[in-house]
């Protein structure tokens, strides 16, 4: 018969190490997102050199993405932890947001480097 503390015990250092995880995942999130809002502010700052290292971030961060099949690292490693395959069970986030997270922030990042582009063109220009 299996032992009930060590099994709670068990359960209690999967689930510390899921939110563990997700806490990571999250503050990762945070800087990336940081970063494409970043490049509209240093934009209109006109800090171009500051928008250009904020956009190299972020597409580093794509190719990351892209080299493990568009799904972030941490996602495979909090799948060890959880059965759960909601879009945030990985990560603490709204499940809406979760699911939409590429589409929103990648048209963001799209629109801002098209901003930043035009913004450097017009002031050389």
């Amino acid at each position: 018969m299996a032992d009930p503390t060590a099994t709670s015990q068990v359960k209690l250092q999967t689930s510390l190490r899921l939110s563990s995880v997700k806490l990571l995942h999250t503050a990762v999130w945070c800087l990336f997102v940081s970063c494409i809002l970043g490049i509209w502010v240093a934009g209109a700052q006109k800090h171009f050199r500051s928008a250009i290292v904020l956009s190299s971030v972020v597409l580093v961060e794509c190719a990351i993405l892209a080299a493990n099949g568009g799904r972030c690292p941490l996602t495979d490693v909090a799948a060890q932890y959880t059965d759960d395959r909601r879009p945030n069970f990985d990560i603490y986030l709204p499940l809406w947001l979760a699911r939409h997270n590429k589409w929103i922030f990648g048209i963001t990042f799209v629109a801002a480097e098209i901003y930043l582009v035009l913004r450097m063109a017009r002031l050389a220009a």
